[in-house]
C-alpha cells in the first residue's frame, strides 16, 4: 500500500463493498488517510471516515484577503474554512487533483495541473476562457546555488481573485507575500498582486545577471593572463557554458513576462495606474534585454579567447615535437652508420668499447650542436620581426 498513489487506493476502495472497504481502511496508515480522503466520493468518505473532512496541508494552500490596505493570510485547515472568505489571492503549491477540483468547484472554475500547461504553444499560454477567467502561463526564475532553472506557474484571474498554481517554492512569492503583508497600500486588488509578482521576477532576474557579470569578470581575469594551462582552460570553458545557459534562461523568462504583460495591455484588463506599472516593468525588461545581449557577446569573446589559448598550447607542443625530430635526425643518421659493417672497417684496430663509446659521445655532441643551431635561428627570427 505504501507504493500506491492516493488516487489508486481511493479508486480501489470505491470498487469494494462497504464492509471490505471498511476493513481495508482500518489498515491504511494514518499519515496517508488525509490525502486518500480527498480522492474519495462524498458518500464513501462519510461512511469510512464518519464525517471527517479532509484537511489542507498548511503549506499547500495559502489564502489572502485584503484588510486595511494590506494582505491578511486566512488560516485554511479544512474544506469548511473556505466558507465566508473573500480572498484576492489564493496560492496553491503542489496540490493534488482532488484539492484543485474542490477549490475550483467552490469558486466556480476549473483549476488544471500547472505541469499540464507547460507543453502549450506560446500563442496558447495567454487566453480568456468561456467563464471569462483569464489564464496566464509564465515561467519564473529559481536561482539556486547548485542549480538554476525555470519553474512553471499558472495564473488564473477570476471573480476578483488571482489563483497561482505551481509545484515548487519560489523566493519571488515569499518576497511578495512579506511585502504585501507588511506594507499598507502595496496592493489594492488581485491584478496588483499579479503585476507585483511579475515585477519581482524581473528584479530576481536582474540580481542573477549581476551574478553572471561577477563570474565572467573573474573568468576574464584568468583568460587574459599570459599563460593559461589546459586544465585552467577546461574549467574556464565549463564556467562560461554554465553562465551562457543561465543567461539564455533569464532572457527566455523575461521575454515570457513581456508577452504576459502585452496580453494584459491588449486585453484592456488594467486600470490606468496599473497600466503605468505594467509599462514600467516593460521598460525594466527592455533594459535587461540589452544586458543579456551584451553578456552573450562577452561570453562569445571569452569563449574564443579560451579556445585561442588552447590552440596556442597545442602549437607549442607541435613545435616541441618538431624540434625533437630535427635534433635527433642527425643522431639517427649517425646511428645508422654505426650499425653498418663499414663502421667496423673504419674502426679496425680500435677496441670496440672505445670505438662505440666515442661514437656515442660524438652523436650526443652533434645533437647538442643541432639544438643550439635551432635556438640561434629562432632568436634571430624573432629579432627580425
Amino acid at each position: 500500500m505504501a507504493t500506491h498513489a492516493s488516487h489508486e487506493i481511493a479508486t480501489s476502495l470505491e470498487q469494494l463493498s462497504l464492509e471490505d472497504a471498511q476493513w481495508v481502511w482500518t489498515r491504511v496508515p494514518v499519515h496517508r488517510q488525509n490525502e486518500i480522503l480527498w480522492e474519495m466520493s462524498n458518500a464513501l468518505r462519510e461512511y469510512l471516515a464518519q464525517g471527517r473532512v479532509p484537511d489542507f496541508e498548511g503549506t499547500k494552500v495559502c489564502v489572502y484577503e485584503l484588510v486595511d490596505g494590506k494582505l491578511k493570510q486566512v488560516e485554511i485547515h479544512s474544506r469548511n474554512d473556505l466558507e465566508n472568505v473573500k480572498p484576492i489571492w489564493i496560492d496553491l503549491l503542489n496540490t493534488s487533483k482532488a484539492e484543485r477540483e474542490f477549490i475550483g468547484a467552490h469558486f466556480n472554475l476549473e483549476l488544471p495541473d500547472p505541469l499540464d500547461e507547460t507543453e502549450l504553444e506560446v500563442s496558447s499560454r495567454f487566453f480568456i476562457d468561456s467563464k471569462d477567467a483569464i489564464h496566464l502561463h509564465s515561467n519564473f526564475l529559481l536561482d539556486k546555488l547548485e542549480e538554476a532553472k525555470s519553474v512553471s506557474v499558472l495564473f488564473i484571474l477570476h471573480g476578483g481573485i488571482v489563483f497561482s498554481l505551481r509545484d515548487e517554492e519560489l523566493p519571488v512569492f515569499k518576497l511578495q507575500k512579506h511585502r504585501a503583508l507588511t506594507q499598507p497600500g502595496y496592493v489594492t486588488d488581485c491584478v496588483d498582486v499579479l503585476l507585483d509578482l511579475y515585477a519581482a521576477d524581473i528584479e530576481c532576474s536582474a540580481d542573477s545577471l549581476e551574478g553572471i557579470y561577477a563570474t565572467l569578470n573573474a573568468v576574464g581575469k584568468m583568460v587574459l593572463n599570459e599563460r593559461v594551462s589546459d586544465d585552467q582552460a577546461a574549467i574556464t570553458l565549463s564556467n562560461i557554458a554554465e553562465e551562457e545557459s543561465e543567461n539564455g534562461r533569464i532572457r527566455s523568462n523575461i521575454l515570457d513576462t513581456q508577452r504576459a504583460l502585452n496580453f494584459l495591455l491588449r486585453a484592456r484588463l488594467l486600470k490606468e495606474s496599473q497600466i503605468e506599472d505594467a509599462k514600467q516593468v516593460m521598460r525594466n525588461i527592455e533594459s535587461l534585454n540589452s544586458h543579456t545581449a551584451f553578456l552573450f557577446d562577452k561570453i562569445n569573446f571569452l569563449m574564443d579567447a579560451t579556445i585561442g589559448f588552447i590552440n596556442i598550447n597545442q602549437n607549442k607542443r607541435v613545435n616541441q615535437l618538431t624540434v625533437f625530430s630535427v635534433v635527433f635526425m642527425p643522431i639517427n643518421i649517425l646511428a645508422g652508420i654505426g650499425g653498418m659493417s663499414e663502421f667496423s672497417m673504419m674502426t679496425q684496430g680500435i677496441d670496440w668499447p672505445i670505438a662505440y663509446g666515442g661514437f656515442a659521445i660524438m652523436s650526443v655532441f652533434v645533437g647538442y650542436l643541432t639544438f643550439l643551431g635551432l635556438k640561434t635561428f629562432e632568436k634571430r627570427k624573432l629579432i627580425r620581426h
